[in-house]
């Protein structure tokens, strides 16, 4: 997942914003975000493998002689992990290229990244893609896309904090251009960062209406409690973000205007990265919760059920059958995803004016000095 989500900032949000400043570091920060993807779409790998390896033992251990023998063995489960594995060092093995500054910064990096973001992102959904062919390929497919989407928006979003993070350490970024590249480059993540947030909670609302029948179940089923600690986890984050867009950005450019550089710096070394760590490590907290997620409420409610009324402990309990789609289904969803868009937007304006009126102030108040104050300064 972090693969996905270092390309995704480098392609969409730091390569523009140096570009913007007209900075000659677009090598060096392209750079050290391709070592860490190249690093994670390694890791990758071994990964895959041990997750197949302790699927396939029967002693509860791991078989990685099964695992790798289990990879294009004619299943389609074989392919789909065959293919997780192949697109992983097929993206890592794009992105290599440009852990060198000479290539970071040349024509080829751009292509580099997005076709290398592509493999990633694919590899990153085989993880979904049906082992057998369903009953119902469009609603499947539905799912499919639906799942998709949501894993793709927390990679691109958990992902691209973590590089965020690391071009935040000494040595990625200029300290003359640091910031006006930072104040471009929270800019662009934003954007980013809110597309994400847009797909993961409208993803979100359909696996939830589709596994989950009504709040209560929130705290009567497993399934439920996992699920009600991974929304916690996510709305601090959204929390943090929004403290980031409506606060952070637009202070930072009130400080960049009004020439104020200690207290500039001391935002840029200290403050901003210790926020991105917490939200990295709230990020991280939902990957490990996500796969406790098994099965859905709805069936651990129904067949806790059904077991009270079970004449044998070992008979096999029914399974819910899954909820049907109707026209007000179509309807909510269309409702409900145009109002996410719509908040979207409005934050985005909304931030973007109060960024801008607090430069505009800092600015008046450094025009308004007198050559007295700006020697006393």
């Amino acid at each position: 997942m972090g693969f996905v989500g270092l390309t995704a900032l480098a392609l969409f949000a730091v390569g523009p914003a140096v570009r913007r400043i007209g900075s000659d570091g677009l090598a060096p920060v392209t750079a050290r975000l391709a070592r860490a993807a190249l690093v994670l779409g390694v890791l990758a790998v071994p990964a895959v493998l041990t997750d197949l390896a302790h699927g396939a033992s029967e002693s509860g251990g791991y078989d990685y002689a099964a695992a790798w023998n289990s990879l294009y063995d004619g299943s389609n489960a074989g392919r789909l992990s065959g293919l997780e594995v192949t697109l992983a060092l097929v993206g890592a093995a794009l992105v290599a290229p440009l852990a060198y500054r000479t290539v970071a910064g040349g024509r080829a990096r751009s292509w580099l990244l997005g076709i290398g973001l592509a493999a990633g992102a694919v590899a990153l959904g085989t993880t979904k893609f049906p082992t057998k062919a369903p009953d119902d390929w469009g609603r499947t497919s539905f799912e499919t896309v639906i799942w998709m989407v949501h894993l793709l928006g927390g990679s691109v979003w958990i992902g691209g904090l973590a590089g965020l993070l690391l071009l935040a350490l000494p040595g990625a970024v200029p300290e003359t251009a640091r910031a006006a590249f930072w104040s471009a480059a929270i800019r662009r993540f934003s954007v980013l960062a809110m597309s994400c947030v847009a797909a993961i909670t409208l993803s979100g609302l359909f696996l939830y209406w589709e596994h989950v029948d009504g709040p209560a179940q929130l705290f009567t089923t497993m399934y439920g409690r996992v699920l009600g600690v991974k929304i916690l986890i996510f709305g601090t984050m959204l929390s943090l973000g929004i403290f980031n867009q409506f606060w952070l950005h637009p202070r930072i450019d009130a400080l960049r205007a009004d020439g104020d550089q200690r207290r500039l710096r001391t935002i840029l070394l200290r403050q901003f990265p210790a926020l991105l760590a917490v939200e990295l490590l709230l990020g991280m907290t939902v990957l490990f919760v996500a796969p406790f997620l098994h099965g859905s409420a709805r069936n651990q409610a129904f067949q806790a059920e059904a077991a009270k009324h079970a004449t044998s402990p070992s008979a096999e309990l029914p399974k819910i059958p899954a909820k049907q789609v109707s026209a007000s289904t179509w309807a909510w969803g269309t409702a409900e995803t145009l109002a996410v868009i719509v908040v979207m937007v409005a934050g985005y304006r909304v931030s973007g004016r109060i960024a801008r009126s607090r430069t505009a102030a800092a600015a008046a108040v450094t025009m308004s000095r007198g050559p007295d104050d700006l020697v006393g300064a």
